[in-house]
């Protein structure tokens, strides 16, 4: 009785050591995936998701002032169109002789 006792013990033993051997075998293998997955996807160019965050920052920074620069220029432009709308009708108004031979006297 007790040699059948020692077969299970001793076979219990080699399912729970193989059990251990498969476990390894499988986070060396997932390992072993993970790095030629990074090797793979690092000769692609990838960027990483901390890089990818910094350039989008930058790009909103970016529109942003473009956006602020661009109504500023609008707003200089506006002002240029006023001033040369004046000197337009200061240069299209018609003299008369009269006016044109005066002097302007100032007091």
């Amino acid at each position: 009785m007790q040699s059948d006792n020692r077969i299970f013990d001793d076979f219990a033993k080699i399912v729970n050591g193989f059990a251990g051997t498969v476990a390894g075998m499988g986070r060396e293998a997932e390992s072993s995936a993970r790095t030629r997955a990074r090797e793979w996807i690092g000769g692609l160019d990838f960027v990483s998701r901390e890089e990818f965050e910094a350039v989008k920052a930058m790009a909103v920074a970016a529109r942003d002032e473009a956006e602020a620069l661009r109504a500023r220029l609008d707003a200089l432009e506006a002002g240029q169109d006023t001033i040369a709308g004046t000197q337009k009708d200061v240069a299209s108004k018609p003299e008369t002789t009269a006016e044109a031979a005066a002097p302007e006297i100032i007091l």
